[in-house]
């Protein structure tokens, strides 16, 4: 093969995602008719509290199992909740509220001693790689590129 064959065929791979992130792939569950729009309504808020207003997800150990004994519930119900109510699975749904704190601290100068894993430790990532890849998913950058664009920002 020539040089020039060898180029286009290169040219031609897909480009491979950073941290094994894959295209979300839709999928049509006939679960999700069988949810009862009141109970789901009422589910959602409940899952907010906890979740959110308690901050739940910054517990690494803090399972859908966890939280569906929380809401005297079974885990396929409160699956089909989550994705229907909030367009995610029960980990984005907890990885989206992490990063979210993350993004904060990483830029408060009270956190600008933490490096990236201690910060990662305190929002509820269970290791590096989680929080690298659910970071990057979210946000369209690693952390550390995070960190250093937005702390120069504040500088101008």
């Amino acid at each position: 093969m020539s040089d020039l064959e060898n180029n286009n065929v290169q040219e031609q791979a897909p480009k491979k995602k950073p941290y094994n992130l894959r295209e979300k792939k839709e999928k049509d569950a006939a679960y999700r008719s069988l949810i009862r729009p009141e109970l789901a309504d009422e589910l959602y808020d409940k899952i907010l509290n906890i979740v959110v207003v308690q901050k739940k997800y910054r517990d690494p150990d803090y399972s859908a199992k966890d939280l569906a004994k929380e809401l005297q519930t079974n885990t396929r119900y409160l699956s089909a909740v989550v994705n229907s109510r909030f367009g995610m699975n029960y980990s984005c749904l907890l990885n989206e509220y992490r990063v979210r704190e993350a993004m904060h601290l990483l830029t408060d100068k009270r956190y600008a001693d933490r490096n990236v894993e201690e910060i990662s430790a305190m929002v509820g990532f269970a290791n590096r790689q989680s929080f690298y890849a659910a970071f990057y998913k979210n946000v369209g950058e690693t952390p550390n590129g995070y960190r250093k664009k937005h702390v120069t920002e504040k500088k101008k």
